[in-house]
């Protein structure tokens, strides 16, 4: 047993023993009800530390999955019903004209409310947040370059900082030139110049559903059509649906996450990711990638971007710092390929040039290794928080909720049972000083309204557990043929 727990390896010790005790109980070598070593006796099989077992332990009585008795110890709970995954939706027939503005509206003013509990945003760098060492940085920065730092940079961005992610990029064997690459103001923006790149108003493009509202107000702004193509929960977008999609209309342009999406949380596989990429460009229209969860993913392996497999250069690539370092330095960047020279037009004229001493800070973050650090330690404590996350809303929310198990990012999908309105409860739960993103703003139809997105990526506390157990008490009072 002592050869269970690695040392060396890159999880927390505590999570490998919560991990165990959860293996244990799948395998049935633990039953319900049964205690579980103490404390002194689980540290000696597996030559750890006591404090380091009582984490575990307390970590587990957190999440449901065990109970401690005064003076007698932790015993393991019976398995609760579980929490169905989602199925998906039905592929849109005809695009649509995107209207949401309004709602988008008042869920940003609630996002940034004084004092509510956000969980309405999707922001992971909460977890492990990089304020003290980025500060520390910046004062090195403006030290070593003075005026330089506080002028205006190249509009395409600065080439130190260009080099460290080109280098990134080398990981998965994607070689990017310098003048394929360019600096954004987020990722945001990096998706509204794609855009302009390769649509003109009243083209159809293809999003995924559910869909990151951003995107969806972006194309509203901009006089685009959008075509809804469902998304499976865990391995992401439904290939056959995008088929049949381009056999019915004129798609110029595709914005999908092939790595982690938001709010579904879901990861293509590399064979499904090539697949995507071949009917994209089979039928002439552009992949914008959309990719700045890409680094979040909680566990290890061989995905590669999108990018990767493109074969006629019909793949724009954007992604940022935003989820992983600094969502307020708002530096993205956007792989334009053979689009880069309309790109950097676009680039130039909306806003000239990105921050010079944010991307300067940055470069030196990066460069210094801490950024990679913090990375590590995000991943864990959001996968953590997800299963934190997870265990509060099976445990307070009604019968027939549903919801993802998201394989990466910080956010969980929630769909109530039919007779539910998440738009009430939006409102409701804003009056108790508690901010929920609505899923009606995921899509540019009238799907998912009775659906939210509900935020991990917080830093955890009781507040937050309270929280999410009066959002449980509201959604009573949000049932259809009885809202207060």
């Amino acid at each position: 047993m002592s050869r269970i727990v690695n040392k060396q390896g890159s999880v927390y010790l505590y999570q490998q023993v919560i991990d165990l005790i959860k293996d244990m109980q799948a395998h049935g070598t633990l039953s319900a009800g049964e205690k579980l070593p103490s404390l002194r006796s689980m540290a000696n099989k597996l030559s750890i530390s006591i404090p380091t077992v009582q984490q575990a332990y307390q970590e587990l009585e957190r999440q449901g999955v065990v109970s401690a008795r005064e003076k007698s110890g932790f015993y393991l709970n019976s398995a609760s019903a579980p929490c169905n995954q989602l199925g998906r939706i039905a592929l849109a027939r005809q695009p649509v004209e995107v209207n949401k503005q309004v709602l988008i509206e008042q869920v940003f003013e609630g996002l940034h409310r004084s004092g509510v509990v956000p969980l309405g945003i999707a922001n992971p760098v909460a977890v492990s947040s990089t304020d003290k060492a980025l500060s520390r940085t910046m004062r090195r920065v403006m030290n070593v370059a003075g005026k330089k730092a506080i002028n205006y940079g190249p509009h395409d961005g600065f080439s130190a900082l260009k080099k460290q992610i080109i280098n990134r990029y080398l990981d998965f064997a994607i070689g990017v030139n310098g003048d394929e690459l360019i600096i954004t103001n987020g990722a945001q923006e990096a998706l509204h110049i794609a855009v302009q790149c390769v649509t003109q108003m009243g083209d159809i493009v293809a999003v995924e559903s559910p869909c990151y509202f951003g995107i969806i107000e972006m194309l509203e702004s901009l006089g685009l059509k959008v075509i809804e193509i469902p998304m499976c929960p865990q391995e992401g977008l439904c290939l056959e649906d995008l088929e049949r999609a381009f056999s019915e209309h004129e798609i110029k342009a595709c914005i999908f996450s092939t790595s982690i999406s938001n709010p579904l949380g879901s990861k293509m596989p590399n064979a499904r990711r090539q697949q995507l990429v071949r009917v994209v460009e089979q039928h002439g229209a552009v992949l914008i990638e959309d990719d700045v969860y890409g680094e979040l993913a909680y566990e290890a392996d061989d995905a590669k971007p999108a990018q990767y497999f493109s074969t006629m250069g019909n793949v724009i690539t954007c992604s940022s710092l935003s989820k992983t370092a600094a969502p307020s330095y708002r530096v993205g960047w956007m792989i334009a390929g053979k689009f880069a020279p309309q790109a950097r037009r676009l680039k130039r004229a909306m806003s000239c040039a990105s921050s010079l001493m944010n991307q300067w800070a940055l470069y030196e973050f990066m460069n210094s290794g801490d950024y990679d650090k913090n990375l590590r330690v995000m991943r864990q404590r959001l996968a953590l928080n997800k299963e934190r996350m997870r265990a509060l809303v099976q445990r307070h929310f009604p019968e027939g909720t549903r919801m993802t198990n998201p394989q990466g990012g910080c956010v969980l999908w929630i769909q109530l049972p039919s007779n539910y309105d998440v738009i009430a409860l939006f409102h409701k739960a804003l009056d108790c000083g508690i901010s929920i993103t609505p899923g009606a703003i995921f899509s540019a139809t009238d799907k998912y309204r009775q659906c939210m997105r509900l935020s991990y990526g917080v830093e955890w506390s009781e507040k937050i557990e309270k929280a999410v157990a009066l959002l449980g008490t509201l959604c009573l009072q949000v049932q259809k043929g009885r809202i207060d």
